[in-house]
């Protein structure tokens, strides 16, 4: 069950929330703590960036929510908590008033102020960054469309230092997940001293100077990343770890082995099919539990053969989730039909008709389509995904369901994930592995993924009538005509076939037994390492 800290929407309402109830990691009596407090983390890859308005990845903002803090946070049991505000309030449906704590600092010894999230918030948006996530939450703050878009300037933007410790953010209509939202770095405080003074080298070792609970100790390329406590932190009495590696393994199979010779105590993701398997073999330190994420395949819609949208409709037909989720994934995971997930607030799950129908008549149906569209048997089509053993044997799955099924061939090709991230964006693939975690909970953070003018959006669709109905959701002020016409949305726009979805995510790992801690209550995987602690072994 998720639980948020909201708010109704009475004029001036204010929560305040005592310190004793945010704490950092909360040792349970009896637990005693190892001398060493020092924990080693599989990212799952080499972060393309350590500037959370540029960071998009899982990984990069796994590591971007320990150097960074911004007005809320959240815990590891998926509950707002206060980060750099101690308290907020609502003058009006779309006006937040933040207040911010007197005793935050900057990782240099300087106070953290108003000032500085206008400062990071605008540069976030500002087209000069070219954040790849400017949309992501951009938008949801008055004018950011706008502003994104290079249509206003970005000191138009909704946030405002009232003083050093009191900040504005307006909104351009009601948002029931805003204090979720504004726990993500890309909407916290940045350094601009240090920023103008390095440049683009600026998140450096040396360089970068953060406001969380951790500071970027080194940074070895395709090596590990360490990260040391904070002791500027306004909270770091309560910090347990002193120092925290992120490894950027991308091989699920390396991975587990790094965490049975002892150089990793947790795993990024259990390889495919082996969930069982490990589960009797360390019942003690399994975990896994569903979570907010879609795995898919994005389709370059703009593709020569793609760009028929019976092209797309055929070979979502044919793939047997069931059998993907049963056989090859093998590790809890869902069928999943369309862009919304079981779980998520705002709108309600949809599934295509055809998803009950027996797979002999899905066949005879993708081939009627396949022909009619002019695709002839032994058509190739090519698959690109990052080096993981997991995506692999997905691809070997679904190229296996297209070649018996539909006479079609699939080529892949492997990448590192960087490099996949760079070829989605510009548009060099025809199908890409792809997958997306939710940032808040909240139907727009899926819809993201195939809205028009969204920068999350790879497959190059776009559907006016359908995003005029996002419009008019966002702007309704009944929860339920708001959720009704999300959902009319989110289905109008997946009868495009824009991409493939495949399955909900969950999250299955190894983590040590002696990592304290960790949570089963946490279906957006945001794990601070500051939540977390090393118990005595």
């Amino acid at each position: 069950m998720r639980v948020f800290l909201t708010m109704k929407s009475a004029a001036a309402a204010t929560l305040l929330l005592l310190a004793a109830a945010v704490g950092a990691a909360t040792v349970p009596n009896g637990v005693k703590l190892h001398a060493t407090q020092t924990m080693v983390r599989n990212n799952g890859s080499e972060p393309e960036t350590l500037d959370p308005a540029l960071a998009e990845s899982v990984g990069a903002n796994n590591i971007s929510r320990d150097l960074f803090e911004g007005l809320t946070a959240v815990d590891a049991r998926d509950r707002i908590v206060p980060g750099v505000a101690e308290t907020w309030s609502q003058s009006n449906p779309t006006t937040w008033v933040f207040k911010l704590r007197s005793n935050a600092k900057w990782s240099n010894g300087e106070a953290v102020t108003a000032d500085d999230f206008v400062y990071g918030i605008r540069r976030y948006v500002d087209p000069k960054t070219a954040s790849p996530y400017a949309t992501t939450y951009g938008i949801f703050v008055l004018n950011g469309k706008e502003i994104i878009a290079g249509k206003m300037p970005v000191t138009a933007l909704g946030v405002k230092a009232i003083d050093k410790l009191t900040l504005e953010v307006r909104t351009p209509y009601p948002i029931s997940f805003m204090l979720s939202m504004m726990s993500n770095p890309q909407m916290g405080p940045l350094h601009r001293t240090s920023i103008e003074k390095f440049g683009k080298d600026w998140t450096k070792p040396g360089k970068i100077v953060g406001n969380g609970a951790f500071v970027l100790k080194d940074w070895q390329v395709n090596s590990k990343i360490l990260l040391d406590k904070n002791p500027q932190y306004w909270d770091a009495a309560n910090v347990q770890l002193t120092r925290v590696t992120y490894l950027p393994v991308e091989s699920d199979i390396a991975d587990v082995k790094l965490f049975e010779s002892g150089e990793n105590d947790w795993v990024y993701q259990l390889p495919s099919g082996t969930y069982e398997k490990y589960k009797k073999q360390y019942p003690n330190e399994i975990r896994n539990a569903p979570m907010l994420g879609l795995r898919y395949y994005a389709l370059q819609n703009k593709d020569p053969i793609l760009k028929d949208v019976r092209v797309r409709k055929a070979l979502s037909m044919v793939i047997d989730r069931d059998i993907l989720a049963q056989r090859v994934t093998a590790d809890g995971q869902l069928p999943a039909y369309g862009v919304v997930v079981r779980g998520v607030d705002g709108a309600d799950v949809t599934q295509y008709e055809w998803a009950t129908w027996p797979m002999a008549r899905r066949i005879d149906e993708a081939k009627k389509l396949l022909a009619q569209a002019g695709v002839k048997p032994g058509t190739k089509l090519v698959f690109s995904y990052n080096t993981l053993e997991y995506h692999k044997k997905m691809a070997i799955f679904v190229a296996s369901e297209w070649k018996t099924k539909l006479a079609l061939d699939m080529e892949t090709e492997s990448m590192e994930f960087k490099v996949l991230l760079k070829r989605r964006h510009d548009g060099e693939f025809q199908i890409a592995r792809h997958g997306w975690v939710a940032d808040y909970n909240d139907v727009t953070t899926f819809l993201s993924q195939i809205q028009c003018d969204s920068n999350n959006n790879d497959n190059g669709n776009c559907n006016r009538q359908a995003e005029e109905l996002i419009n008019q959701g966002n702007n309704a002020k009944d929860p339920a005509q708001r959720k009704k016409l999300m959902t009319q949305a989110a289905a109008m726009i997946m009868e495009d076939y824009p991409m493939i979805p495949l399955l909900q995510y969950t999250i299955p790992r190894l983590v040590k037994s002696y990592v304290g801690g960790y949570s089963l209550e946490n279906s957006l995987d945001r794990f601070r390492s500051k939540d977390l602690y090393i118990i005595k072994h």
